[in-house]
């Protein structure tokens, strides 16, 4: 899974655990938080290790990684 991907599922986790909330069941928005976390800093982990901390991400890769930060995740 890339940085990319893992922003996405943390980003659709995070929607499903908000429906899970809202029909009451709690406990597994719980384990959905965490579960988003989880891919969260894994994206995160990814993004700064693409990052050469001189000219930024790889023109190709920043144009990954700005598609998955600018679309709303839809949850499926």
């Amino acid at each position: 899974m890339t940085g990319p991907e893992h922003y996405r599922e943390a980003e659709k986790l995070l929607a499903h655990a908000d429906v899970a909330i809202d029909e009451g069941y709690s406990d597994r928005a719980g384990l959905m938080h965490a579960e988003a976390q989880v891919h969260a800093t894994l994206a995160l982990a990814a993004a700064t290790a693409l990052n050469d901390g001189n000219g930024g991400l790889p023109a190709a890769d920043f144009a990954t990684w700005k598609d998955a930060a600018a679309t709303k995740a839809s949850v499926s």
